[in-house]
């Protein structure tokens, strides 16, 4: 259900001419906000990524970021997850461009629709954990080249 952050602004660090994002009190506070207000599919899916119950990763929720505030991110994997109720059918352009967004910082995006976080919660979970391990170096790299190989 993440929302867009009308309050943000991006500074240019002189330092190394990137772009960094920061967050407003006023993004910060409403984010405070939607958290006392989840929906009941965002505190199933909070019940199973917080405290690192998920492959060990570190998830937060109703975060600001940029212009929007997402449903659900973990910095260290740069995944985002939003859950998407019916409004969202009629606003795939405004989704579209909150995925650019967040892809444009080097995050990736994965949607859940609401009845699919209560249908199949399981099934979302298997995703979400394919995603986090997706990047994950291999359990048991090659061995090193020496002598002889």
């Amino acid at each position: 259900m993440g929302v867009e952050n009308t309050n943000w602004s991006k500074h240019n660090n002189n330092n190394n001419n990137n772009n960094r994002i920061t967050k407003t009190v006023h993004s910060t506070n409403y984010a405070r906000q939607l958290r006392k207000k989840s929906t009941n599919a965002e505190r199933l899916m909070w019940s199973h990524l917080r405290n690192r119950n998920l492959e060990g990763i570190k998830f937060r929720r109703q975060q600001p970021f940029g212009p929007y505030i997402v449903d659900f991110i973990s910095v260290e994997k740069k995944l985002v997850i939003e859950l998407d109720g019916g409004q969202h059918a009629m606003n795939k352009e405004l989704d579209r461009n909150r995925d650019k967004f967040i892809e444009s910082e080097g995050y990736r995006t994965l949607r859940f629709w609401n009845n699919e976080v209560f249908q199949n919660t399981e099934g979302v979970l298997e995703r979400i954990r394919q995603e986090i391990l997706e990047d994950a170096p291999s359990p048991r790299p090659s061995p090193p080249k020496g002598r002889g190989s």
